[in-house]
């Protein structure tokens, strides 16, 4: 008979798992992210094929005129297609349309857009399915880019830039307006860095003072993360982040720009665009009020920032710079960027613990070169962190399994009386030092552990695709096989043998269905969440096996004299 049971609940166990492993399969699939080819429109008959041809009507009518004004109408001069421009630097592919210098397409060449594909990640992209794009250029009275005509059309003396061995790489822009003005709008780019230097250099050659407004700000619809979380998680924040004087790390949500602008004006400070891992930014050069708005255009979410507005005199020449930031949530990139704009790695409430987390699961890295051998490293330095609380917990958890058959006679013999019993109780936790609490202790002691460095797993750039062994080839996402959840469940399961059982029937029978809830919500966690509580049940069963085998033979010593 115990044989036949062995066999069905191992045969209903295996259909269970072929069952869940299905629908993965069919309904929990990540998202895709499309290819270029399957996103574009069209392409040019140029040499530059490669180049997405994008209707130019999208990137009008968005265009702030002033501090006031929120936009101007699209002029029929901007539906003419335009040029585009390619710069290639050692981290960045751009595209930027000539109609304007805005960037219209960033691709990452330092990280895949999925694990098994050669194509890079492209975080910015204007094409038929997807609109995120970084634009700049001058408002204002005599801003070129309030021209009612529509955006200037910039010159470039290539139509392609490639750093190559260079460790700078300056690309300029240049438009004449009517009466003699001259703009450049030049990008400056540094090896291995993410940050675009943008400079705004206006040579005022005509007869009268010039008054401009410089902007930035970053355009994006509403389609979904591209490397967002799989179901069950917690997914990362997608939207706006302001940094002002007021508040060093302000989310203003694509609801939130539903309702209504948000407007401040402070100085210095940065606005950003947020997804999973990816982030751009604008930050406008220090030592003047800037004020930071949102608009809502076309059902497109518009984020940024507009300057002070400034002259240039006949004959002079002035220059308004800031910077872009678009790439990973690298922090130190990020840090070295502008100040608080690390906060984008966002940890939630728990940073005070992730923080350091971090920092420890980055060091042992460095010396194990594998980041899932890291988060095995950090799980037993947490261990022993927790030692002697873990310690004492099981120390009196063992004890209540020494004293069970002693609790179960107190309970027949006392029966309904409840008071009788409780008091009959407690003076055994006293006399034998034993804590009923204790058991908890470690689980509410390891809980913001577990939690931030959840967030540190889910937020760390540097863990996605990366692989631990075998099968397991990127630990930011969910074990596709389950083989990491099911093992923790049975470590979980073989660690509650260890417990003392409850003497309530009712909270036994919840602590026996405890493995199977959690094995259930772990199935979909990322792979190094998932690990380290593996290696966290096995660190636990070995110390409180050892505890127990010593408080066993304590009881065996005899007595001295």
């Amino acid at each position: 008979m115990d044989v036949q049971r062995v066999i069905l609940i191992s045969a209903l166990a295996l259909i269970t798992y072929l069952i869940v492993l299905q629908w993965n399969n069919d309904y929990n699939q990540p998202p895709q992210i499309q290819t270029e080819q399957a996103t574009i429109s069209a392409y040019s008959g140029s040499p530059q094929s490669e180049i997405p041809q994008i209707d130019s009507t999208q990137a009008s009518g968005d265009v702030p005129t002033s501090v006031s004004e929120t936009a101007v109408p699209t002029p029929a001069a901007q539906t003419e297609q335009t040029q585009f421009i390619n710069i290639r630097t050692d981290v960045l592919d751009l595209t930027v349309d000539a109609r304007g210098g805005d960037i219209i397409r960033a691709a990452l060449l330092k990280h895949k857009a999925q694990i098994d594909s050669d194509s890079p990640f492209v975080l910015l992209e204007q094409t038929t399915s997807r609109v995120y794009v970084a634009q700049s250029g001058l408002v204002g009275r005599d801003g070129p880019d309030a021209n009612p005509e529509g955006r200037p059309l910039f010159s470039s003396q290539q139509s392609s830039y490639e750093m190559g061995d260079q460790d700078r790489l300056v690309v300029d822009l240049t438009y004449v307006d009517d009466k003699g003005i001259e703009f450049i709008k030049r990008f400056s780019f540094t090896r291995g860095s993410y940050n675009i230097e943008m400079d705004y250099l206006v040579n005022n050659q005509s007869d009268a003072p010039f008054q401009g407004i410089l902007f930035g700000q970053l355009k994006r619809d509403n389609t979904s993360d591209p490397t967002s979380s799989s179901a069950l998680a917690m997914s990362s924040y997608l939207g706006a982040v302001f940094s002002t004087a007021d508040s060093k790390y302000q989310k203003v949500t694509f609801k939130d720009m539903d309702k209504g602008a948000f407007r401040e004006v402070s100085p210095d400070g940065w606005v950003a665009m947020l997804q999973h891992y990816f982030l751009s930014a604008w930050i406008p050069s220090p030592g003047a009020d800037y004020t930071y708005l949102t608009r809502k255009v076309n059902n497109q979410y518009i984020a940024g920032f507009l300057s002070p507005s400034f002259e240039v005199m006949p004959g002079q020449s002035t220059e308004v710079s800031a910077n872009l930031f678009v790439g990973p949530k690298d922090q130190e990139q990020l840090e070295a960027t502008a100040q608080h704009l690390k906060l984008t790695v966002d940890y939630g409430w728990l940073w005070w613990i992730a923080y350091p987390l971090y920092w420890l699961l980055t060091f042992i890295q460095g010396i194990v070169g594998n980041w899932g051998l890291a988060i095995i490293g950090i799980t037993v330095v947490v261990k022993l962190a927790l030692f002697h609380l873990n310690a004492k917990a099981f120390r009196s958890m063992a004890k209540m399994r020494k004293f069970g058959p002693e609790m179960m006679r107190m309970k027949e013999l006392y029966g309904d009386d409840r008071q009788k019993m409780s008091q009959e109780m407690m003076k055994l936790y006293q006399r034998e030092k034993i804590n009923p609490l204790g058991g908890c202790l470690p689980i509410l002691a390891q809980m913001p552990v577990f939690i931030a460095l959840y967030w540190v797993l889910m937020e760390s750039v540097e863990l996605r695709h990366a692989p631990f062994f075998g099968y397991i080839q990127d630990l930011s996402v969910m074990d596709p096989y389950f083989i990491l959840p099911i093992l923790m469940g049975i470590t979980m399961f073989l660690q509650q043998k260890l417990n003392p059982t409850p003497p309530d029937p009712m909270q036994a029978k919840i602590m026996k269905m405890l493995p199977i809830i959690f094995t259930f919500f772990f199935l979909w966690f990322p792979a190094g969440l998932v690990l380290y509580w593996l290696v966290n049940n096995v660190l636990s069963i070995a110390q409180q096996y050892v505890i127990t085998k010593q408080i066993e033979k304590e009881d065996t010593k005899p007595a001295k004299a």
